[in-house]
C-alpha cells in the first residue's frame, strides 16, 4: 500500500517553507486586521469630538453661569496641559476651538434632514482637523455640512478640502444648465447634475484674453491631472482629438472621456468665446456617433458638456429645448485673469514690450562693455 505523500509544506526559493494557501489566509487575517484597526480609529475619533463637545459645552456654561471671560480659557488650557503632560490636544488654540464647535452646532437647525435627532451625529463622523477647518473657514451651517457630508463621501484630506472651500465648490456643483432632468431617468439625471460644476476654474493655465480653442486644449492636456481634478471624481481620459469616420468622412471629438460612476462616455467641445444655439447640433451629432459607434450596450447614454468662455442662460435653455439627448454648457475661467483688477490688467507690460525691454537691457551692457574694454 504506497503511503498518502504529504502535502502541507512546500519549498519555495523565496521562503522555503510555505503552506498551501498559506499565502491567501495570511491575506485574509491582515484585512481583517486593518478593518478592525480602522473602525478602532473611527471610534477612538469619534469619542475624542464627543469630548471636545462636552468640554467646550462645559466651558461655555460656566462662563454663562460664573461670568467668565475668554482668559479663562488661556488659564483652563495651561492646567489641563500640567494635568495631562504628554497628551497633546489641550494648546489654547485647541480650548478655544473646542466653544467654537459646541457653539456652532448647539444652535443650529433641527430641521435638518441629515442630522436627524441628533444635530452633532455627522460632524462626529468628520476627523477633528477637517472639523476646525469647517470652523475656520466657513459661517454658514449649510456650507459647514454640505462640505462634511463631501469630506465623509470622498476621503478628503484636509489639504484636498482646504483647497475646494478656497476655490467655492459649493457654489459651483451642480449649477451648470443642462437638460438631464428631461433626458436622463432619475437618479442618473440628479447625479449627473452634480458632477458638473459651473463656471470651471483653471487656475493652472496662462492663456491670452483672446486665446483659441487649440490653446485651451493644449494647457489642459498638458495638465491634464489638474484638469482631472478639477472635473471631480469619476473622469477617465480617453483620449484628444478622438476620431469617429460617419460615412467615410473624419470626425474629430475634442476631448472624450468615460465616467466610471455615471457608467457613461462624457464628450467635452471646447469653445474660446461665447455660447452659440449651432454649437448645440454640433454636440447633438456627437452624442448620436458615439452611442451608436462607441458605446457598449450596457453603458448609459453619452453626456454631451460644451465649455464656453462665456454664455448666456436665457440663450442656452432655449437651444437646448426639444433637445433628446443629454448635454449641458458651462463657463471656464483662469484665477490669474479673474483675481487681477482691470486697473492692474492694463498697466501689466505685453510680451512685445517685454521683449524689446530686453532688447534694449542687452545693447545696454554690449555698449557698456566695449567702452570699458577701450
Amino acid at each position: 500500500m504506497r503511503k498518502k505523500q504529504k502535502a502541507s509544506l512546500v519549498k519555495t526559493d523565496s521562503n522555503p517553507m510555505i503552506l498551501p494557501g498559506y499565502g491567501q489566509f495570511l491575506d485574509e487575517l491582515k484585512e481583517k486586521i486593518r478593518n478592525a484597526q480602522l473602525k478602532a480609529a473611527i471610534a477612538a475619533s469619534r469619542e475624542l469630538i464627543q469630548l471636545y463637545w462636552e468640554l467646550g459645552k462645559d466651558i461655555v456654561k460656566k462662563q454663562e453661569k460664573e461670568g467668565w471671560g475668554s482668559k479663562v480659557l488661556e488659564k483652563v488650557a495651561k492646567d489641563l496641559q500640567n494635568g495631562f503632560p504628554g497628551i497633546e490636544g489641550f494648546s489654547r488654540s485647541n480650548i478655544f476651538r473646542m466653544r467654537s464647535f459646541y457653539l456652532a452646532y448647539s444652535n443650529c437647525p433641527t430641521a435638518v434632514g441629515q442630522l436627524q435627532k441628533n444635530r452633532l451625529e455627522f460632524f462626529l463622523n468628520v476627523p477633528w482637523g477637517h472639523n476646525c477647518i469647517l470652523l475656520d473657514k466657513l459661517k454658514s451651517f449649510e456650507e459647514r455640512l454640505w462640505y462634511a457630508k463631501k469630506v465623509i463621501e470622498h476621503g478628503w484630506s484636509r489639504s484636498v478640502l482646504i483647497i475646494w472651500i478656497e476655490n467655492s465648490l459649493y457654489q459651483r456643483e451642480g449649477k451648470a444648465i443642462s437638460n438631464f432632468k428631461t433626458t436622463l431617468p432619475s437618479p442618473q439625471s440628479d447625479l449627473a447634475q452634480q458632477t458638473l460644476k459651473d463656471p470651471y476654474v483653471f487656475d493652472f493655465l496662462t492663456l491670452h484674453k483672446e486665446h483659441l480653442e487649440k490653446d485651451l486644449e493644449d494647457g489642459l492636456v498638458n495638465h491634464i491631472q489638474k484638469f482631472l481634478v478639477e472635473l471631480g471624481q469619476g473622469f477617465a481620459f480617453m483620449g484628444r482629438q478622438y476620431a469617429l469616420t460617419v460615412s467615410g468622412q473624419p470626425f474629430y471629438i475634442d476631448l472624450l472621456f468615460y465616467h466610471v460612476h455615471l457608467r457613461c462616455f462624457v464628450i467635452v467641445e471646447l469653445k474660446a468665446k461665447a455660447f452659440r444655439p449651432e454649437d448645440v447640433g454640433q454636440l447633438n451629432f456627437y452624442l448620436s456617433a458615439v452611442d451608436d459607434m462607441i458605446k457598449h450596450p450596457s453603458d448609459n447614454p453619452t453626456i454631451g458638456i460644451l465649455l464656453c468662455k462665456d454664455r448666456d442662460k436665457v440663450i442656452a435653455e432655449y437651444a437646448f429645448r426639444g433637445i433628446e439627448r443629454p448635454m449641458g454648457v458651462v463657463e471656464y475661467e483662469t484665477m490669474i485673469t479673474k483675481a487681477l483688477p482691470e486697473k492692474l490688467k492694463s498697466s501689466l507690460p505685453t510680451v512685445k514690450e517685454i521683449e524689446e525691454e530686453l532688447s534694449r537691457e542687452k545693447e545696454a551692457k554690449k555698449s557698456l562693455l566695449a567702452r570699458s574694454s577701450s
